[in-house]
Parts: structure tokens; C-alpha cells; sequence
């Protein structure tokens, strides 16, 4: 058994001794093999170098344009070449072919940078951003309304193309080789770097903190193209929105577009109305009237001509005077004043329309330039279209102050909108702008305050006009009626109903609360308007309303003084303060004014009437002669005396005379409100009726002439028949 196992053994000996050189020297050629086959492989591989700049130059001379992911793969094959030939041949003709190869590709890349962002970069049409602006205001379910800049695939194209160029600009900030973007589709290796953008549905990756360090030649280059290009187009944008509204300068109202409207009759719910952000006309007429007033331009007309009646008042006879007055006047200037409207309407749309522009852009540029760099870039892009509102904006304060100076305080009126607006717009703006340079945001706050200042002094200047206006004969109605500086001065106060906030905003940007005497909350007390309360605005704005009444009340005590009849002063100053309380009434006006004087109300009713009974006593010169004053007792039948005979005479005579020459004079008087005409006609008729009857009475059975006819002319009735005639020019 031992002999069978030796046996054994040596023969397994033997045969190991014999396969393992065999297995040695199999393994050693197969190695061989593997090296030739890795030989082979490299020097096909090394060569290939030497072919990219031949195989390439069809595609790289044809450019981009239309295979953008073909013409990278190219550019990505010279890059590998570029990278071995610096390796291991940096002194090789071949390196400086590819090189030359790749900055023929890396400009023609930019080229098409350029090129797709100039032909597909279109102003946004007015309509379109009529409907981004308007929509949100009007309806209650809204339909977002999607500023596209650029079509999807040409967007796709530019932020791979901008991408190309981050990652070629970053490397060759930090001096290394160039490498690989990847291509749209293809899976991320780790050769690469990552792509700083995606596509707008990816994940956003924060930047690495070598792009600072990006070379400024590269990076900056095609950032300047990239806000250059959308910059034009942004002003362009805005531009196109002006043309349009000058275009559209026949229509009246805030304009809006087809769009919009299509999209309400489906709607059926909507938000409360609001109040309009701008009226056209409604300011407009009231600065024609105003501008009559502050430039004297009565011409010697009476100032009651071009009133119109407050609602109920007989006026059927002055219609026709009216319109011809108003189209005599304003006919010349009303092209003007519509072009006016339009440009106060456009510059309140365009401010919005730059928010929404700014912000669509901000979207469109956070998808293409480095994140590190979007808020420069950002900013440089707004600055032209920003720069022309505010020059806009600083034009409209500047025709302003030249019109205050020439004392046409209707200019201010131009602000108030404005200034309103841009208020409202201040935080979307100030959102809008953040992470921009503070010379960009203070633009805005700037220009609000130079409108402030500019109204604060239209406003005080106004109050101080009311007061100073001169006394002038040619300047006063002749009949009395109210005057034009009383019109225009509640027109102006009207004015401010719809501005209440603004106008008190103004008032107390300039800190005039010392000047109305009001105390200052310390909670109210900062260096910024936007600090007050609204409470404490509408308190000084009332003040402000209570001292234009004031300097009005004092001004047409003065003016009454022009006329030498005390009883159609009288009428003059009780037509004024009527007009006034009626105005008041009709109007917010009498809550604004209540909240710092509550007896508004009691005190113009109380001069109303003090004015009626001083023109009663007018009559006093009539109704005297129909008195038993320095009369004897008369017993009828009894022989009169010829010195008692011509006392009654006088009597009737005085009465005759007296009540002929008051309603011949009295009647072309004026008191436009029908309602206190009537209650002045019957009140007077009333006192001189039963005066007369008791005197007719009284006389009746006493013979005291032959020819009583000549001495009793009137008969109670005609008498009320005369004085019902009276303030009416057609009687």
C-alpha cells in the first residue's frame, strides 16, 4: 500500500514539473498579446489627435447653428487634443492647429450667443403687458399671464451655450486645462465638471467658490452682450407701450386690452371695484378752470358765466351761454389737454409695466448668467429703461415748478396720480430691485420725494393765491353770482377727495404740522413721509382745506366791498357761501373738513343767513312808506287837509317808485340755486305783500285825490308777481 501511494506521488511530481513552465510561458504570451493589443490601441488613440483638427473643420467653419449638440461634441474633441498635446508634445505644429481650431469654435459659440439672443429677442407687444399689469387688479380668479422672452428650444440652446462658456471661462480663471460640457441628454462622468445650469425644470445647484474667480475677460464678455441685447429690448418694450397709448389718444378712460376683456366675460366673479389709478379729464377740466382763474383770463366776462349750476339749480337759460363760453375757451386747447391725459396715463402704465418687465427679465437672466454675477448683470440690464422713466418722471416736476412759478397751480394736479401711483408701485419695486446698487434703488424714493416737495409747495402757494387774489372791479360778477376764484377753489379741494392719502402724505413730507398748529404724535415723528399715520395726513389735510376756506371767507369779504350796493354784495357773498356748503355737502368734503372744525356745516348756514337778512333790508326803503309813521289818525269820511292829502301821496308814490326801481335793478341779480331763490322771493313777498294789503286797507275808504288810479297802480297780487320776477333776466 505504501509502495502503490509513493508511486503515485512521484508521478503527480513529474507532471507538475512539465505543466508549470507550460502555464508560465502561456501566461507571458498572453501578456505580450494584452500589451501589443493596449499598444495598438494608444497609438490609435494618439493619432487620432493628429486627425481631430481635419475631421472637425467642416463643422467648426459651418457653425452652431442648428446642430448645437454635434458642434459641441467637436469642440469637446478638440479640447481633449488640446489637452494632450500639452501633455506630451507641447512643442508640436499640431498644438497650436487644434488651439486655433478651438478659438474658431469658442467665437463662433459666442457668435451664436449673440446671434440667437438678437433674432429671437422681441419687444413684448402693448397688449400683452397691458394684460400682465391689468389682469391681477381686475379679476378675482386670475389667469397669470406669461411674459415669454425667448421660444423654449432657442432658450435651451443660449443657457448650453452660456453654461460652455462659464465652465471655459472658470478654467481659464484658475489656469487649468479646458474640459467638457456636457451636452443636452448625455449622462454626467466625473472627468467633467458639473454644469453650473440646468434646465429651468432642474434642481438649482449652488455655485462653486472658484467662480469668482472666473477669467473677467471671458465671463464678462458675454454677459455685456447678454444685457446689452435684452436692455434694448426692455426699452424697447416699454417704448412700444407709449406708442401705443399715443396711438389710442381718441379713446377715453384707462385702456385695456382686447384680451383682457374676452377673458372677463367668462369670469364671474370679481374683486370690489377699485378706484381708478387715474380719471382722464376729470383733472383736466379742472385745471382748464383753474389755469382761467391763476392767469386772470376773464377778460372782463362775469365770473358766473362759465359756472356750471350745482345740481337742481334753474340753469336752463345759461345753458347755451355755457358751451359757447367753454368752446370759446377751451377749444383751442382741448387736443392738448387729451395729449396730456395720454401721457399722464402712459407714464402710470409704464411704471407698472417696468415691474413686471423687470421682473419677467430677472427670471428669463437667473437661467443664463452665473448666480454669483445675476444682480450686476441684472442691474446693468434695467438701466436704460429705468433711467428714461425717472428723466421722465424728473421732466414731469420740473414742467411743475415752472408752471407754479408762473402761479398755474393746476400743475399740480398732474403730480397727484403720479405720485400716488408710484407709491403704490414702491414695494413691488423695491422687491423688485433688491440686491441691486443703492444708486438704482434710491431712484425711485427720489423721485417720489422731489413730487412731494414739488406738490407741498403747490399747495401752500395755492392757499396763499386764495388769500392774495386782487379786488378787481372787471374781475366781479355783475349780478353777483359766485365768483370764479370760489369754483376754482372747491374744484381744486374736490381734487383732492380722490387723493386724500397722497395730498397728506405731502403735506406731511415738509413737517407742516407747526405750521397748522397740529402736535406731533412721537409715533408720527420720523424723518420719512411714508412714517406718518394716515390719521395724522387726514388731520392736516383737513387743516390745510379749513385754511383754503379760510383765505377764501376773507378774500370775498374783500371783493364784496367792490360793489356800492350792500344788498347785491349781500347776494354776492350769500351765492359764495352757499356754492360752498352745497359743494361740501355733495361731496366727501364735509367729513374731511369735519374732522378738525365739526361746526363747518352750522357756521356757513349761519353766514348764509346773516347775507339774507342784510339784503332784506334792502326793502326797508319800500316797506318804510307803507308804515303809519308821522301819520295821523284818518276817520273815513272826514275832509282831509291838502298837507294829509299829499302825505298819502307820498306815500303810494314813494312805494311806487321804490318797488318799480328795486325789481327793475333786482332782477338782473343772480342766485343760480333754486332753492334759496325761491325761499328769498317768498320770504320777501310775504312781508312786502301783507305790508301792502294792510296799507291799501288803511286808505281804502279815505278820498285823498281825483285820480286814485294814478296813485294806486299795483294791486297786491301784481306786486307778488314782481318780486316773483326778481334774479331772472328773462322775466
Amino acid at each position: 500500500m505504501v509502495s502503490i501511494l509513493s508511486s503515485f506521488e512521484s508521478r503527480l511530481m513529474q507532471l507538475e514539473n512539465s505543466i508549470i513552465p507550460v502555464h508560465k510561458q502561456t501566461e507571458n504570451l498572453q501578456r505580450l498579446q494584452e500589451n501589443v493589443d493596449k499598444t495598438l490601441s494608444c497609438m490609435d488613440h494618439v493619432i487620432s489627435y493628429y486627425h481631430v483638427a481635419k475631421d472637425t473643420d467642416k463643422i467648426i467653419r459651418e457653425g452652431p447653428t442648428g446642430r448645437l449638440d454635434e458642434y459641441l461634441a467637436c469642440i469637446a474633441k478638440i479640447q481633449k487634443a488640446v489637452e494632450y498635446f500639452q501633455d506630451n508634445n507641447p512643442d508640436s505644429p499640431e498644438l497650436n492647429l487644434v488651439k486655433a481650431r478651438f478659438e474658431k469654435g469658442k467665437e463662433s459659440l459666442e457668435a451664436e450667443f449673440r446671434g440667437l439672443l438678437t433674432r429671437y429677442s422681441k419687444p413684448v407687444p402693448p397688449i400683452l403687458i397691458l394684460d400682465a399689469i391689468g389682469v391681477d387688479e381686475e379679476l378675482e380668479v386670475q389667469e397669470e399671464v406669461t411674459l415669454e422672452h425667448l421660444p423654449e428650444a432657442v432658450l435651451q440652446d443660449i443657457i448650453i451655450i452660456s453654461g460652455w462658456l462659464v465652465e471655459y471661462g472658470r478654467n481659464q480663471g484658475q489656469g487649468q486645462r479646458v474640459h467638457r460640457v456636457r451636452m443636452r441628454g448625455a449622462p454626467r462622468t466625473r472627468r467633467g465638471p458639473t454644469p453650473v445650469h440646468r434646465h429651468r425644470s432642474s434642481e438649482k445647484r449652488r455655485p462653486s467658490p472658484s467662480m469668482r474667480f472666473y477669467s473677467s475677460t471671458i465671463l464678462y464678455d458675454f454677459m455685456n452682450v447678454y444685457f446689452q441685447i435684452r436692455s434694448n429690448q426692455l426699452d424697447r418694450s416699454i417704448k412700444g407701450l407709449k406708442e401705443h397709448f399715443r396711438k389710442s389718444s381718441a379713446s377715453s378712460g384707462i385702456l385695456y386690452s382686447p384680451a383682457v376683456q374676452t377673458k372677463r366675460k367668462d369670469t364671474p366673479t370679481k374683486k370690489a371695484p377699485k378706484r381708478p389709478v387715474y380719471i382722464p379729464g376729470t383733472i383736466r377740466k379742472a385745471q382748464n378752470l383753474l389755469k382761467q382763474y391763476s392767469q386772470h383770463g376773464l377778460d372782463g366776462k362775469k365770473g358766473g358765466a362759465n359756472l356750471t349750476p350745482l345740481e337742481g339749480h334753474d340753469y336752463d337759460l345759461r345753458v347755451k351761454h355755457l358751451n359757447d363760453a367753454l368752446s370759446e375757451k377751451h377749444g383751442a386747447s382741448a387736443g392738448k389737454d387729451d395729449v396730456l391725459d395720454i401721457e399722464i396715463d402712459s407714464y402710470i402704465h409704464c411704471i407698472s409695466a417696468f415691474v413686471k418687465l423687470a421682473q419677467s427679465e430677472y427670471a428669463l437672466l437667473s437661467e443664463i448668467i452665473p448666480e454669483h454675477h445675476q444682480k450686476k448683470t441684472f442691474d446693468s440690464l434695467i438701466q436704460e429703461a429705468l433711467d428714461n422713466l425717472m428723466l421722465e418722471g424728473d421732466n414731469i416736476v420740473s414742467a411743475a415748478r415752472k408752471a407754479i412759478l408762473r402761479h398755474d397751480y393746476s400743475a399740480v394736479l398732474t403730480i397727484f396720480p403720479i405720485l400716488r401711483h408710484l407709491k403704490q408701485t414702491k414695494p413691488d419695486f423695491d422687491t423688485t430691485l433688491q440686491g441691486t446698487a443703492a444708486s438704482t434703488k434710491n431712484k425711485l424714493p427720489t423721485l417720489i420725494t422731489s413730487m412731494e416737495t414739488t406738490g407741498a409747495k403747490a399747495l401752500e402757494e395755492f392757499a396763499d393765491s386764495i388769500k392774495n387774489d386782487p379786488d378787481k372791479e372787471y374781475n366781479m360778477p355783475k349780478d353777483g353770482t359766485v365768483h370764479e376764484l370760489t369754483s376754482n377753489a372747491i374744484l381744486f379741494l374736490q381734487q383732492l377727495l380722490d387723493f386724500q392719502e397722497t395730498a397728506g402724505a405731502m403735506l406731511a413730507s415738509q413737517v407742516l404740522g407747526d405750521t397748522y398748529n397740529i402736535p406731533l404724535d412721537p409715533r408720527e415723528t420720523s424723518s420719512s413721509a411714508s412714517s406718518y399715520s394716515s390719521e395724522f395726513s387726514r388731520r392736516l389735510l383737513s387743516t390745510y382745506i379749513c385754511k383754503v376756506l379760510g383765505n377764501l371767507q376773507l378774500n370775498l369779504l374783500s371783493k364784496s366791498k367792490v360793489y356800492e350796493d350792500q344788498a347785491l354784495s349781500a347776494i354776492f357773498l350769500h351765492n359764495n357761501y352757499n356754492y360752498i356748503l352745497k359743494s361740501l355737502e355733495k361731496s366727501e368734503l364735509i367729513q374731511l373738513v369735519a374732522v378738525t372744525n365739526k361746526k363747518v356745516e352750522s357756521s356757513y348756514r349761519e353766514l348764509i343767513q346773516q347775507q339774507i337778512q342784510v339784503y332784506q333790508r334792502s326793502w326797508y326803503k319800500v316797506t318804510e312808506h307803507l308804515t303809519d309813521r308821522n301819520m295821523p289818525a284818518f276817520q273815513p269820511g272826514t275832509k282831509l287837509k291838502d298837507k294829509e292829502r299829499q302825505a298819502i301821496k307820498d306815500k303810494f308814490k314813494g312805494f311806487n317808485d321804490g318797488l318799480e326801481e328795486l325789481c327793475k335793478i333786482q332782477k338782473g341779480w343772480a342766485i343760480p340755486d333754486k332753492e334759496q331763490r325761491d325761499f328769498i322771493r317768498q320770504a320777501q313777498r310775504k312781508v312786502v305783500s301783507e305790508a301792502y294789503k294792510a296799507f291799501l286797507q288803511r286808505y281804502a275808504n279815505i278820498s285823498f285825490t281825483k285820480n286814485p288810479e294814478k296813485y294806486h297802480k299795483y294791486r297786491p297780487d301784481d306786486v307778488e308777481d314782481m318780486i316773483e320776477r326778481l334774479f331772472d333776466t328773462s322775466a
